[in-house]
């Protein structure tokens, strides 16, 4: 049975955080002591210096050459599970959903259902582990649970986040194909109202259009060929190989008129019309490369990775003085991403964005579904004890900020995520409570 004591130290580790949530929050909404601009550049000041230098801390000192290998694996199998379960449901979803409709319903009204997977996915898989999981678990469990969280926090930054990014250039690039290939199929049409080419006696020619009102007609060239005389046919045939001046041929088409003389029409074919191609994986993984390129979590990961890997490898630590600069920094990360969470949400103009049927699944998927699939995957793997608590204490930590910034970035159920992250806030404290009492039972 879990001691009240216990219980205290649990809300004691986890007071500072929505203190400063609080603060963030009272100085926009009450105080407005901060403009938006100002809230923009606390948010910027975190994103570009603080969590990297965070991110980089907890990577470089993690012993990657003595990982959790049960913790590890249950967490890879937790996240496998959801992303194969939701992609078959979304599919199977979409497929039946497409199977109701036909010709432009069916493209207008069937949503992607790559969407629908990372929005699910990073609700119910990507918790935040680095902000809101390192103090509470400390609170629960002791300093073990820090290392632990590490572990995670190095699948996630290095493998998981990055599967989500590319997803998310797929779905970019993707889009950006079709727009192209919308843009070229109007043309595409435009150009089958010139079916008529209009060669004189005397060589001139003119392409005529008109609009195509008969569906079964198809396109034809009309050659105006005087039977009388023979010159008049030679110069015709000349004119197959000659370039076709326009405006002379316009001008004499209009001295003409529309003559009825004997005709010789030719049937051309339809053009092919064009449809959208799916961007090669190739081409999405060199967006999304880029993309990670540009992301300063992804230098702060992989850095950190680096010199963990060198120093744990030959025994070597970080030289103080650069170690003590790092603190400096990555020391305001918690409080001032907290502090930057209040500030988003007194920001906002509904504190449910996406509304509440939506919002209560994601909670649902968020605080029940990921822990128990969290949970079978770490019995699964034979894991018990301290270690299976953490396990599953953790898969139900709330929306990682980092989620939301991508969704926005990339404009994919930002309302969502933002529900996810504000909600979360609230209501992790007192699920996670009820999970801690739960599993000492």
């Amino acid at each position: 049975m879990i001691p009240g004591s216990a219980v205290y130290h649990v809300v004691e580790a986890m007071a500072p955080l929505y203190t400063a949530a609080v603060l963030g929050y009272a100085s926009v909404r009450w105080l407005k002591a901060f403009s938006d601009e100002q809230c923009k550049g606390i948010s910027h000041f975190v994103a570009l210096y603080a969590f990297p230098v965070l991110i980089f801390h907890m990577v470089s000192t993690n012993d990657p050459y003595h990982m959790n290998q049960r913790l590890i694996a249950a967490d890879t199998l937790q996240k496998i599970v959801m992303l194969l379960a939701l992609t078959a449901w979304a599919f199977w979803s979409h497929f039946r959903r497409c199977g109701r409709l036909d010709g432009k319903a069916e493209s207008s009204a069937a949503a992607s259902p790559i969407k629908w997977v990372v929005t699910n996915f990073s609700v119910a898989s990507l918790p935040n582990t680095i902000i809101m999981g390192v103090p509470l678990l400390n609170g629960m469990y002791g300093s073990v649970s820090g290392e632990l969280m590490k572990q995670i926090v190095v699948m996630q930054f290095c493998i998981w986040y990055n599967v989500v990014i590319f997803l998310y250039e797929f779905m970019a690039a993707r889009d950006g194909t079709a727009k192209i290939s919308s843009a070229v199929v109007p043309q595409a049409a435009a150009d089958e109202n010139h079916d008529r080419m209009v060669v004189d006696e005397n060589g001139g020619s003119c392409i005529h259009r008109h609009a195509a009102t008969d569906r079964s007609s198809h396109h034809q060239m009309v050659v105006n060929i005087e039977i009388t005389e023979v010159a008049a046919a030679a110069a015709v045939a000349s004119t197959t190989t000659a370039p076709v001046d326009g405006a002379a041929a316009a001008k004499e088409l209009g001295a003409e008129g529309d003559g009825d003389a004997n005709k010789v029409a030719v049937d051309l074919p339809p053009p092919t019309p064009v449809q959208p191609q799916v961007p090669s994986v190739m081409h999405v993984v060199w967006m999304a490369t880029k993309k990670l390129l540009q992301i300063p979590n992804t230098y702060a990961s992989f850095l950190g990775l680096i010199w963990s890997l060198t120093a744990f490898k030959i025994g070597f630590s970080m030289p103080k003085i650069v170690g003590d600069s790092l603190f400096i920094i990555y020391t305001t990360a918690v409080g001032l991403s907290m502090f930057a969470s209040g500030t988003f949400i007194a920001r906002q103009s509904r504190f449910v964005p996406c509304g509440y049927t939506i919002a209560s699944l994601s909670m649902l998927l968020k605080f029940l579904i990921g822990p128990v699939i969290m949970l079978l995957a770490s019995l699964a793997i034979g894991m018990h004890g301290t270690l299976l608590h953490i396990a599953v204490v953790q898969a139900a930590l709330p929306l990682a900020v980092t989620s939301f910034v991508y969704a926005e970035e990339y404009k994919v159920d930002a309302d969502i995520m933002s529900t996810g992250v504000i909600l979360g806030i609230f209501i992790s404290l007192p699920v996670t409570i009820v999970y801690y009492i739960l599993l000492g039972l």
